[in-house]
């Protein structure tokens, strides 16, 4: 046998260097060949071309991605040839790709027509994931090469897949047939009808026999006589054809587990991991509980791991059906076994759990708890993921119940987490679960950060909540103190502001500015001394001014010389050029600026009334008294008419 199949990799090789006709590299098989097993799938004779693989619901599956994003990484990886196999498993770890027998059915049909990526990809797991291949994945890479034109290919297959006892499947001949006859290779068609005729193939093939069996045992009452009929049917049960048959049985949960039960116990198979992984996922149901849980406890005790795909498939039926208890105790199960969960599984697990109809703080430890014992940390993308899902469902409220159970799993969140949340809890409106949170960061040992508080007061700011900013920004100068609260006032003012409280935030900056000595921003001013001048505060406008002259910023004119201009009088504008005297006198400029302005504004009488105030140097200067000559009305000019 070894030599034949030597034998036949030779033919393949010689062959794949002299077919000129196909473009794409042609199909090579890899020696490992024999030492394959039987692996285990679940083939449907019922489906059409071109093959839609049977799926489930992936969209909230723990570790992998969807189907789709999957396969373009397979897609990219597999496209380029002559890589390394280390690569490539590297490549499949780095983008989180677990090989399961869905993927591999789902991947040849996206490489339906890429003869030269299939083979690739087919070889790779021919090598790395054995386990992964069954009848239904040979036929699909033998429909492939039948309906891409590679011949001698596609009978090189046909023979080791007869030697393994697989035999060739309906779709697969039609996919094969359809091709051979239009490339009128008579021969070829009429050695594959056959081939597909020979009673012998047709009735030892795995999908045949499953449909026989399960046709038999849907169709009657198990008993006596379903027993004796299986007896005397002389097949021959093998791990795959029996996890066919209990898979076709899933929707009949109670006769699959009598013949799971039966096929051991009468002598005709003894069960193995396979089986019971197959028998798992049937159980895996909202009516099955107490049974699947005696299942997998047996299946422990035989020394059997839970495979992978069985893992996801129970847990996505769980979530699907909201038995959060029983998918936190398949997570445990799992994690003490070989094929452990990744650590995107704990995260799964632990936003399910957070938006449920009600926070359950005690499995979402025992997750923690699960995942901690076995070795992981929690990290900040845990409890990002975490938030986020609270965030969903409106409840973001018990995130301090959360930080607790993540503290007593030995995590504690980064100074820009707090912040985040601080932020979310103030603009939320969540007053006392602000405060419980920031009690819990100094009763953890790490007070709170000035970036910390400034994130709660703009939380607030965002709320419009003017009292719980104005708390909280005194509480912050007074554990914190005031150097580094500049942005904090800033959002306070504006709030102040914008609810037309001008005066009082410039109150606040004056008490901050003598008796915490904070240092203001220079924008801060800007804007409050603007504000103030809309909304009727002119002599807390010049107090700024001179807040400012103290912390040695320029003066800030524009606005105020608008101001004067439209409403101000003479006196109001002397109060201002005081203000904004830096030594014994003002700037010309600041005066010849406001009588422009009045000029401009139609005010002339203003302006004189200002200049007759004004001291003598200003009323003496030569640009002065230019720009007021130039201003003055001119007299009409009497006009002759013309004469005739």
């Amino acid at each position: 046998m070894r030599n034949q199949q030597r034998w036949l990799l030779l033919l393949l090789r010689h062959h794949s260097l002299a077919q000129p006709h196909i473009n794409q590299s042609p199909f090579q098989l890899n020696p490992s060949l024999r030492s394959i097993t039987c692996s285990t799938f679940h083939s449907r004779a019922s489906h059409i071309l071109p093959y839609q693989p049977r799926s489930f619901s992936t969209s909230e599956l723990p570790v992998e991605h969807k189907d789709s994003d999957q396969i373009v990484v397979l897609t990219d990886i597999f496209s380029k040839p002559n890589r390394a196999n280390d690569q490539i498993k590297l490549d499949l770890e780095s983008n989180n790709v677990i090989m399961t027998h869905d993927l591999v059915i789902k991947a040849l049909w996206s490489f339906n027509t890429a003869p030269d990526e299939a083979r690739r990809f087919f070889n790779w797991v021919l090598e790395n994931e054995s386990g992964r291949l069954s009848s239904k994945v040979y036929n699909y890479m033998l429909g492939i090469l039948g309906s891409n034109g590679f011949v001698k290919e596609f009978w090189i297959l046909v023979e080791i897949m007869k030697s393994k006892g697989y035999g060739v499947s309906r779709v697969t001949f039609n996919r094969a047939i359809e091709r051979f006859e239009k490339d009128k290779l008579s021969d070829d068609v009429k050695k594959l009808r056959e081939l597909y005729g020979c009673s012998e193939l047709a009735d030892n093939s795995s999908e045949e026999v499953c449909s026989r069996v399960c046709k038999l045992i849907r169709g009657n009452v198990w008993g006596d006589d379903v027993e004796k009929q299986v007896r005397e049917s002389k097949f021959e049960f093998s791990s795959e054809l029996i996890s066919m048959v209990l898979e076709k049985l899933e929707c009949e949960t109670n006769k699959a587990l009598i013949f799971f039960r039966w096929i051991e116990d009468s002598g005709l198979f003894k069960h193995n991991e396979r089986t019971f992984n197959a028998m798992a996922k049937v159980l895996g149901r909202e009516e099955s509980g107490e049974k699947f849980w005696k299942l997998i406890d047996e299946m422990r005790t035989a020394g059997f791991e839970m495979e992978r795909e069985t893992y996801i498939r129970v847990l996505d039926n769980f979530v699907k059906r909201k038995m959060i208890k029983d998918a936190v105790d398949l997570y445990e199960f799992a994690m003490v076994g070989i094929n452990k969960p990744s650590s995107q599984d704990c995260t799964f697990l632990l936003k399910k759990i957070a938006v449920s109809k009600e926070l359950d703080l005690d499995l979402f430890s025992k997750v923690l708890r699960v995942f901690t014992e076995s070795g992981n940390s929690l990290t900040g993308a845990n409890l990002d993921a975490i938030l986020k899902s609270l965030t969903s469902v409106d409840r973001f409220g018990e995130c301090n119940k959360i930080l607790k159970a993540m503290e007593d799993a030995g995590f504690t969140p980064s100074h820009i987490q707090q912040s985040k949340i601080a932020f979310n809890l103030g603009s939320g409106g969540k007053d006392k679960e602000s405060n419980e949170f920031m009690n819990y960061i100094e009763s953890s040992g790490t007070t709170p950060k000035s970036k910390t508080w400034t994130s709660l007061i703009e939380g607030y700011c965002e709320a419009g909540d003017l009292a719980k900013a104005s708390d909280a920004f005194e509480m912050m100068v007074e554990k914190e103190g005031s150097s580094h609260a500049g942005y904090a006032l800033e959002l306070l003012v504006s709030l102040h502001c914008r609810k037309r409280r001008a005066i009082h935030a410039f109150k606040l900056v004056e008490k901050m500015v003598t008796e915490k000595e904070l240092r203001v921003w220079h924008t801060t001013y800007k804007l409050l001394a603007g504000k103030l001048l809309a909304q009727r505060g002119f002599d807390e406008a010049l107090d700024v001014l001179c807040l400012m002259k103290s912390q040695d910023y320029p003066p800030f004119l524009d606005p105020f010389i608008k101001y004067l201009s439209k409403r101000g009088s003479a006196a109001d504008a002397l109060a201002f050029t005081a203000a904004v005297t830096v030594k014994k006198f003002p700037s010309t400029s600041v005066f010849l600026n406001l009588f422009e302005a009045y000029f401009k504004a139609g005010r002339r009488n203003e302006a004189q009334d200002f200049l007759a105030i004004c001291p003598k140097y200003i009323r003496n200067h030569a640009d002065v008294l230019n720009l007021f000559c130039s201003m003055k009305p001119q007299k009409a000019t009497a006009t002759i008419p013309a004469t005739a």
